[in-house]
């Protein structure tokens, strides 16, 4: 029997001033009962009970550890409770991570709907163009754009991204459209740093063919870059999602396609799977049905 089962049967025992009778309400036999009451007796070296032929009664010792004990037993019932409800309904600070600009235009509408949905949520989000250690840095969720290392995290593949050259329908008017990827050299560049931070562009399924730039604009900012290929200054290098509305609208459009590496997938992570508790199940859920249901994604 262990320590807890015996805090337990002594309450029972207490409560019933007999081991048959508190033997019965915990489901034991009287002689288990007795001895779990025994090895805690021993375990204190102090007498719980003075027994007689037909009765138990606590002794002063045990009067004062009988209210203990039930204030244990009581806290740990609020406890269990507590977490039975984190696993059950949603509720709680649900911490997730992810990249800037996918965060600024998938992940934020999700959240606000979960808020919605679940009122006693609350979210910390941390958007940021590096891998987190989740464990570490204490994150329920975490999106990953890119090949996932081997981890003990669980992970939901949600879709894809491409990693595209474009620029206005203007620009192309005016310098042409290139047609393989050493035409590259004759355009205008602007680089994007936390997608393109080097001048070698790499093409092909497999990243074999490599092209050498020279771009005349390099930005830190993707939204930056982007800009300057919608005002028809030059060509850039993002991910699609990046530009998915401008592709749509006709604001930009996409050159090179048969040269595009492999698209990178997208995955939600979590750690601790079937066992995470409701806010997190519930927003991975939602978030899958959202991204997986986003055009430029799929």
């Amino acid at each position: 029997m262990d320590r807890l089962q015996s805090l337990e049967v002594f309450v029972a025992v207490a409560e019933a001033e007999s081991f048959a009778a508190g033997a019965r309400r915990m489901g034991l036999s009287a002689p288990s009962a007795t001895r779990g009451v025994n090895a805690l007796e021993e375990r204190l070296g102090a007498r719980l009970f003075t027994r007689t032929t037909r009765r138990v009664r606590l002794t002063e010792v045990g009067k004062t550890y009988l209210e203990d004990a039930r204030h244990i037993l009581a806290q740990l019932q609020a406890a269990d409770s507590a977490a039975t409800g984190a696993a059950a309904v949603p509720k709680g600070e649900l911490r997730l991570t992810c990249s800037n600009e996918f965060g600024r235009i998938y992940v934020t509408p999700i959240l606000t709907e979960f808020l919605h949905l679940y009122p006693d949520v609350a979210a910390d989000v941390v958007m940021v163009d590096r891998v987190v250690n989740m464990v570490e840095e204490g994150f329920d969720v975490a999106v990953r754009i890119g090949p996932l290392p081997s981890s003990g995290l669980v992970a939901v593949r949600v879709g894809s991204v491409r990693r595209v050259i474009c620029g206005s329908p203007d620009y192309f008017a005016r310098h042409g459209v290139p047609q393989v990827p050493g035409d590259l050299t004759a355009h205008q560049i602007a680089a994007a740093a936390p997608v393109s931070p080097m001048a070698e562009w790499r093409f092909g399924r497999d990243q074999s063919q490599m092209v050498r730039l020279m771009p005349r604009l390099r930005l830190s900012s993707v939204a930056a870059a982007i800009e300057v290929a919608r005002q028809g200054w030059g060509l850039t290098r993002v991910l699609s999602y990046q530009v998915g509305p401008d592709l749509v609208a006709g604001r930009l459009q996409t050159v090179l396609e048969d040269y595009e590496p492999e698209p990178l997938p997208i995955h939600l992570v979590h750690v601790e799977g079937r066992r995470a508790p409701a806010k997190v199940r519930s927003f991975i859920e939602l978030a899958r049905q959202r991204l997986r249901s986003a055009a430029i994604l799929n």
